[in-house]
């Protein structure tokens, strides 16, 4: 049976762990070959590794445009073009209030939230225009859509993403580019973790009981969930899709939880 994405080289960022991980794995599964980009050579290293064949890994920084160009050098020498750009890579740290917040810590998430979708669109579509068209995916967040009091930074660049991906959307659809990009709400990843090693279980079972209260649906978000949308949208099936923010975030947006508490009835 044919892989939904049979032919396609994906070019996929931030795919050392995570979402990007999980989407890595799963666009290999139907069919695409993968590069692997992270900014850690070993989580980059271990992903293509487990992978296989049709996975490469390249180690670079999203937010520096000769790291970016580079990547897309690597995968067309490993595979010979460009069909899927899949702009995943993000950072998320401590902010503080407005006031508060250093210029650093600002200047940094911008650098690689917005910027490094900036670039990875700038000199991925000269290869999805080489290639007769394609899919670009980056990701943005709930935070793009929602005000997040103490991380005004992480707002402010993911709401950038979302800009940024209507605007573009509109300048490339001719070509057959279609870019949309992923609303995640509370997902299990390490963001926001620095170290090399392996995943810390614990750590991670942490993470996934703080987010669920976050999400009508009760749970907390998981990579595989990111990945099966990147997929959609990566795909054929999605042809006539473009522009467009597509929110997964088991119904944080859309429902207010507080009504509960303001009505203090149960409507299970």
């Amino acid at each position: 049976m044919a892989g939904r994405l049979d032919g396609k080289v994906a070019v996929i960022t931030g795919a050392g762990s995570g979402m990007g991980r999980s989407t890595a794995e799963l666009f290999a599964e139907e069919g695409a070959r993968v590069l692997i980009v992270d900014r850690w050579a070993e989580r980059a290293e271990e992903a293509a590794s487990s992978i296989g064949e049709v996975a490469v890994a390249f180690t670079g920084d999203v937010a520096q445009g000769e790291d970016v160009q580079a990547m897309y050098s690597a995968a067309v020498d490993a595979f010979g073009g460009v069909n899927i750009i899949y702009n995943n890579a993000g950072i998320g740290t401590r902010e503080d209030n407005v006031r508060d917040c250093p210029e650093d810590v600002f200047d940094e998430i911008m650098s690689v939230n917005l910027r490094g979708v900036w670039l990875g669109m700038k000199y991925g579509i000269p290869h999805l225009e080489q290639a007769g068209g394609g899919s670009i995916i980056s990701t943005a967040s709930v935070a793009g859509i929602s005000g997040l009091a103490g991380i005004a930074a992480y707002c402010a660049s993911k709401g950038g993403v979302i800009a940024l991906t209507r605007a573009a959307a509109g300048e490339w659809a001719a070509k057959g580019i279609r870019i949309n990009c992923i609303c995640p709400g509370a997902i299990a990843t390490r963001i926001g973790d620095d170290s090399r090693g392996p995943e810390d279980p614990a750590a991670m079972e942490r993470r996934r009981e703080r987010n669920a209260v976050a999400h009508p649906l009760g749970r907390s978000g998981e990579g595989n969930d990111i990945a099966q949308t990147a997929l959609y949208l990566a795909s054929d099936e999605s042809s006539f899709v473009t522009g467009q923010a597509i929110v997964v975030d088991g119904g944080w947006t859309a429902v207010d939880s507080r009504w509960f508490e303001f009505t203090g009835r149960d409507f299970s």
